[in-house]
């Protein structure tokens, strides 16, 4: 696990951001095996947090912390990255609150569907259309794809509440979405990036630096990474993290201590060899020309009534 945090005061925008990450860290210790390594990534933050990660390293909470300044998330995630072989690399950032059954969550639909090569924990609006072409196009005419009941809506709200996002949006959201179906498990078609687990060998060409710090530009490269290896962005049906903000709230404590202890264990054996680059003339079939072509609102409207989706959500789904 890599979890960048990069708080450089305690003022201002930044004036709960440190109790938040304290509840990230006791959410990660409190649900994750005992075998997880752990990998903190100081990434410019202030001497109070500094002191903070060097007592869990210290206590042996941790297995590793690399002090830096502020290089960006990704140039740090590659730092955690650097020197470790581990099969599954969880990526978050320092505001999650993970919950109990995630890492069971996670393995089960890795060990269920071979192609996954990220698997996100919060489901979200719509994701299917951020980088899942690939997913789409090769279940196109399947049945195990098709659009099923939002399992938890109160958590899918809080997720946008928590981007500062109104209750404008289209409800219809909060009732269907996209999943893909296989030997009883489901998974949502598609993922975000503030918290997801990654196969290692999307990073097997990894770039060494980037020199965007933050935004759209350095979160593409995470997205992008699995296409090219024709590895599917999916996410847990139901929700297993909550995005806690910069904000601090009540329920943030009462949700961290309702946690319950996660055991090892070994009913996973990943076995990820061999998993090649995507020829480059289907990379593009599937993920720049099919994706343009399932971008027309027809050819949309069409694939809503194969899928399932009701009638009276088609026209502003």
């Amino acid at each position: 696990m890599v979890i960048p945090v990069y708080i450089p005061h305690l003022e201002g925008y930044f004036s709960g951001s440190f109790e938040i990450f304290k509840f990230c860290i006791e959410s990660i210790l409190k649900t994750s095996y005992n075998s997880t390594f752990i990998s903190i990534i100081n990434n410019g933050s202030c001497a109070e947090v500094r002191a903070y990660l060097n007592d869990l390293l210290f206590e042996k909470k941790i297995q590793e912390l690399v002090h830096s300044e502020n290089i960006g998330k990704i140039n740090a995630v590659l730092k955690g990255l650097v020197g470790h072989n581990i099969p599954l690399v969880t990526i978050a950032d320092a505001d999650v609150l993970f919950l109990s059954g995630w890492q069971e969550a996670t393995y089960d639909i890795f060990a269920t569907f071979e192609r996954a090569g990220v698997v996100g924990l919060t489901p979200q609006f719509k994701s299917y259309e951020n980088q899942s072409g690939n997913v789409i196009y090769s279940n196109l005419f399947s049945g195990k794809m098709k659009f099923t009941e939002v399992k938890d809506p109160d958590a899918l709200k809080m997720y946008y509440k928590s981007l500062g996002w109104d209750e404008s949006y289209n409800r219809d959201y909060l009732k269907k979405t996209l999943t893909i179906s296989k030997d009883g498990i489901k998974a949502v078609v598609g993922s975000g990036h503030y918290v997801a687990t990654y196969r290692r060998c999307v990073f097997s060409e990894m770039f060494t630096y980037d020199p965007a710090k933050l935004g759209l530009d350095s979160e593409k490269k995470l997205d992008e990474m699995p296409l090219r290896k024709n590895l599917w962005r999916l996410t847990t049906s139901d929700n297993y993290a909550y995005h806690m903000g910069n904000v601090l709230e009540n329920w943030m404590e009462e949700e961290v201590k309702e946690l319950a202890p996660a055991k090892d264990s070994v009913r996973y054996s990943p076995n990820f060899q061999n998993i090649r680059n995507e020829n480059p003339l289907f990379y593009f079939v599937k993920n720049r020309f099919f994706v343009k072509l399932f971008s027309l609102i027809w050819i949309k409207h069409i694939f809503y009534k194969f899928k399932g989706l009701p009638k009276e959500m088609r026209r502003n789904y």
